[in-house]
């Protein structure tokens, strides 16, 4: 369990509070708006109506203290850029800042962001790959260039085992894990052997997955 301060309770704030506390986690959620904080009471540790990018009142938290800063202020990114600002000078151990446009993240990270979720920009890409293919069921991108994707067996390695594919000599993809009636097998080893109706979890580079899975 660890301790979380967020601040801002728009809709993607409470998203990440709900899952937060879902998982277990203790969240103080901060917003300047009497009604957000009300609605948060039941899915937060606690709340707190505040203005943040006042140093005074960010003292008064504590920030020190929490294991990560999340700040999902929306729709005022001065304020957000502030915030951020005031919670690294104060000796936050982890400031996570949500970004909302271009250009905003290497703003936050040069102001103490140690890193930035941009979710439309994240969610759109996902979209784009996930939907305009037939061979995807989900995927997690990495990095520019590594992802981890949820595909079909290829026809050509149904009936086979993993050794028998050798798919890491010879496309340079890892196989994580093969799902099999609705159950995942993480173990996997060269005799792992490959049905028709499985899904597999691959990791690799994105040119290499393109290639080898024709997507």
């Amino acid at each position: 369990m660890k301790s979380v301060l967020l601040i801002g309770l728009g809709k993607f704030g409470r998203y990440i509070a709900k899952e937060l506390q879902k998982i277990g986690h203790e969240v103080l959620a901060i917003d300047e708006k009497e009604e957000r904080v009300n609605e948060a009471m039941s899915f937060v540790t606690s709340a707190q109506i505040g203005d943040c990018t006042q140093e005074e009142f960010l003292k008064t938290l504590g920030v020190r203290n929490f294991d990560v800063c999340i700040v999902t202020i929306s729709k005022d990114f001065q304020s957000s850029l502030e915030t951020t600002c005031l919670l690294k000078e104060l000796g936050a151990k982890l400031v996570i800042s949500r970004a909302e446009r271009d250009g905003q993240e290497k703003f936050l990270l040069r102001n103490g962001a140690d890193e930035v979720v941009y979710p439309e920009k994240q969610l759109a890409k996902w979209a784009a790959i996930r939907y305009t293919s037939t061979h995807i069921l989900d995927y997690i991108s990495l990095d520019d260039e590594h992802a981890i994707f949820e595909v079909d067996i290829p026809s050509g390695w149904v009936g086979r085992t993993v050794g028998q594919i050798d798919i890491r000599k010879t496309y340079g993809i890892n196989i994580m894990g093969v799902r099999r009636e609705g159950k995942w097998n993480m173990f996997i080893t060269p005799e792992t052997y490959l049905n028709e109706e499985d899904t597999i979890l691959v990791l690799g580079q994105y040119k290499t997955l393109q290639k080898c899975f024709k997507l």
